[in-house]
């Protein structure tokens, strides 16, 4: 049984105590913190007082013991892109000799491969590709419905929409909208990386704007899908932009109430464009302080997803003492950063005794966080 927190007995200089005595006393109040206070936690704060108070909102936010999982694939439907985002080591340029674009069928059958494995869930990732029609995602939907009706299909990040949306010439609504007809109903929240445009200028020029990810959030919300909600920092932002894209997308949850949990990761720089400039990814600590952040400053999110597979196992335990409720998934398949020199397994079985060794109960969900089975 791992050791919790105990924020009250650690010792802390006394400066900072002050302060963070006072911010934790008005979390611990139920009420909401501002950006200077989320700043000052993520700076200054003691990395165990923060991670203590991460796992008290948590206990409070999420009844009893239960770490959840999904088991998922995130197998990929084309690699070619024209976006050509310098944190980016899948993409390939159209006409390069590894490009690739999987037909139907094909798709079809690499899902297929992971649910006879047990997979509940497939998120399909890939580029943004100007040669696919947008009847090919219409009929991606309807395949993977028909052929596997009890698989939830969490499909398309919102840049890969507006990529549709271009693509066809249909508005961002019409495109949803035409996408829920054929049978999707959640919507994966890649592509946000930082919500910042100083930032997506640097390591992403070509992609959508901050407000062009929010706003197809928005919408996709309106309609009646649940997407996730996701960050990927460690490269070219301050931690006051880290603290902008909490407030922004905690904004929009207070709008629509749409997102099921909050995922954040570190940048991967491994083949990359910006490995020169940014060698190494931020490592545990600033991952554990941004997990615990986000348990205490998105007081309006139920889920804060722990990553086993993004940070390492050891740190993905600890941080189910931080604020994380959630394990991730199993990924029976993961390209895009396995092609950035991240290599990390797991099958479903060691997911769950690196649940049980940090102290939970495992138990499997759905995407949309119901349970299916306690292990």
């Amino acid at each position: 049984m791992a050791t919790r927190f105990a924020w009250q007995d650690l010792h802390r200089p006394s400066g900072d105590s002050v302060r963070f005595e006072e911010i934790a006393g008005r979390v611990l109040g139920a009420e909401r913190i501002d950006e200077e206070d989320a700043q000052f936690l993520l700076r200054d704060a003691e990395l165990g007082d923060l991670c203590a108070l991460g796992d008290a909102m948590r206990r409070r936010r999420v009844a009893g013991d239960f770490v959840t999982f999904v088991i998922d694939t995130n197998p990929n439907y084309t690699n070619v892109c024209v976006t050509d985002c310098l944190f980016c080591a899948f993409y390939r340029k159209p006409g390069h000799e590894e490009g690739y674009w999987h037909s139907v069928d094909e798709v079809v059958e690499m899902v297929g491969r992971a649910v006879e494995k047990g997979a509940t869930t497939s998120l399909l990732q890939g580029g943004h590709n100007p040669e696919i029609p947008f009847d090919y995602y219409l009929d991606v939907v309807r395949a993977l419905k028909k052929n596997y009706p009890e698989l939830c299909i969490h499909l398309w990040s919102p840049s890969e929409i507006a990529t549709m949306s271009e693509v066809s010439g249909l508005s961002i609504r019409e495109v949803l909208q035409e996408l829920w007809e054929a049978g999707q109903r959640t919507i994966p929240g890649g592509g946000a990386e930082i919500l910042v445009d100083r930032v997506r200028k640097r390591i992403s020029p070509k992609k959508a704007s901050a407000d062009n990810w929010l706003e197809v959030m928005r919408t996709a919300h309106e309609i009646g899908y649940r997407t996730t909600a996701t960050m990927m920092y460690g490269h070219a932002e301050r931690d006051e932009e880290i603290v902008e894209h909490l407030r922004r997308t905690r904004e929009l949850q207070d709008e629509t109430g749409g997102f099921t949990a909050f995922i954040p990761w570190s940048f991967k720089p491994g083949n990359t464009l910006l490995e020169k400039k940014v060698p190494e990814s931020p490592g545990p600590v600033k991952y554990l302080r941004l997990i615990a952040l986000a348990r205490v400053y998105l007081d309006n999110f139920e889920h804060i997803q722990a990553s086993w597979f993004s940070e390492g196992k050891k740190t993905g335990q600890i941080a189910l003492h931080a604020g994380g409720d959630d394990f991730g998934g199993t990924l029976i398949e993961e390209n895009v950063l396995r092609l950035a020199n991240h290599h990390n397994r797991t099958t479903t079985d060691e997911c769950v005794s690196l649940i049980r060794d940090a102290g939970f109960r495992p138990m499997q969900r759905t995407t949309l966080y119901e349970h299916v089975r306690e292990w």
